[in-house]
């Protein structure tokens, strides 16, 4: 089968290697100048099963009027006139029960499970590298109160089979040391020894550079998707855009892997995907030799800001601003990252200038993606990851692809 993927993220990528193994010819257009450049550039770099904790939670929207007129929160909603904006909204707060909680925890832990064990599967069979460590990701608290919220999702994932427990104070220090001089203002912490860290991005372009080494995938850059062409109730080709001019692309099946700008595409075809642009924010940091830096990953959860090491560098990520395909770097948000990075580790000793970067998240109001096919039947789906891209990437592109073999995935899609 003819197989024409829009979108060369971590996700793209991941659909294309999967699909080319199970036999299809694939070919992935995007707009960029090579594979991994947008979302997937420079985001936190964790692949983290602990995450699963939806923003949709019964303690969100307390806490997201609490930050409200913070230039520097957490969670920031600019206020503006956007019917995608208040409708996503209306279905965020609809998530926000125990019960959907639950629900949707137990549905990400499952696909970032399978995804994570996918993961070290290709790694192990390809050898590829992308500055990844297997050493865990450690949750930090500073507030004893996001602590107890924080052991009681961790004690539902635990349920679902994500082994992530609870630590003291010693005990987070013993783990990462570079918290040594700030362990007096830390109330705990809870571990999750299976997860990992790595570079999204040059994991998405080794990828894909595999895909070509094995001449089984057609990668086509500089091409941007315009429309979907609708005939007889199914796809009939993609108008694109390229230097050569426009073209219409055609395949048997196609599959939408643009991140935060697939509900823009569907949207003509009658179709109305509530994903909606959350813009996170990183810094990648340069290490000098003697920097007293974390090697383990970390999230500081009060604040939403994870770090993890990348070689010479560690990358801090972040926040939530929803304000539309808004792309502009924030100076106040930026600097947040680094304020919050030296108060962890004031012996950091920086080789340099921080590196900042936006990305615009794909984001459902329970945080949980859509993978499958849609009304048309030889559209796909494969988007709405949120902050979990990365971390769903290798499952979510092999469940895609049993799908449109016409084999039953290996994990329940309820939910999906």
């Amino acid at each position: 089968m003819k197989v024409l993927i829009l979108g060369a993220g971590v996700v793209g990528v991941c659909s294309a290697w999967y699909l080319s193994r199970a036999g299809h010819q694939v070919t992935v257009v995007d707009r960029q100048p090579n594979a991994g450049l947008e979302t997937s550039f420079a985001n936190g770099g964790q692949i983290s099963v602990s995450h699963a904790e939806p923003w949709s939670n019964p303690h969100a929207p307390l806490r997201a009027l609490s930050w409200m007129g913070r230039e520097d929160a957490p969670l920031l909603f600019r206020l503006r006139l956007d019917a995608a904006l208040f409708d996503w909204s209306w279905r965020f707060l609809r998530e926000c029960t125990p019960g959907r909680t639950r629900d949707n925890i137990r549905d990400i832990v499952r696909l970032a499970l399978y995804s994570r064990d996918a993961l070290g599967r290709l790694r192990e069979e390809t050898g590829i590298r992308y500055d990844h460590l297997e050493r865990g990701i450690l949750h930090v608290y500073t507030d004893q109160k996001e602590f107890e919220a924080a052991i009681e999702a961790a004690r539902i994932m635990r349920e679902f089979g994500c082994e992530r427990y609870p630590v003291d104070v010693a005990k987070c220090v013993e783990i990462e040391p570079a918290l040594s001089a700030t362990r007096s203002i830390l109330v705990g912490g809870d571990f999750t020894a299976a997860d990992e860290s790595g570079d999204a991005r040059v994991f998405t372009q080794n990828l894909a550079g595999l895909c070509r080494d094995r001449g089984a995938v057609d990668f086509r850059f500089g091409v941007t998707v315009e429309r979907l062409l609708a005939a007889g109730g199914r796809i009939d080709g993609v108008t694109v855009r390229s230097e050569a001019g426009r073209e219409t692309l055609r395949a048997d099946a196609y599959v939408a892997a643009l991140g935060s700008y697939t509900p823009l595409l569907l949207r003509p075809l009658g179709i109305r995907l509530p994903v909606y642009p959350a813009k996170g924010y990183s810094a990648t940091i340069p290490l000098s030799a003697d920097s007293d830096a974390p090697t383990v990953a970390m999230t500081d959860d009060g604040h939403k800001i994870v770090f993890s090491r990348l070689g010479q560098r560690l990358r801090v990520a972040g926040t939530a601003e929803f304000n539309g395909y808004n792309t502009e770097l924030n100076e106040v948000r930026c600097q947040a990252l680094t304020t919050r990075t030296h108060e962890l580790f004031p012996e950091l000793r920086p080789a340099g200038e921080a590196e900042f970067w936006c990305g615009l998240r794909p984001t459902t109001p329970s945080n949980v993606p859509f993978i499958g096919q849609s009304r048309l039947p030889n559209l796909y789906l494969n988007t709405g990851h949120g902050t979990l891209g990365w971390t769903m990437g290798c499952g979510s592109g092999r469940v895609l692809a049993d799908i449109i073999s016409g084999k039953t995935p290996e994990i329940p899609l309820r939910g999906f």
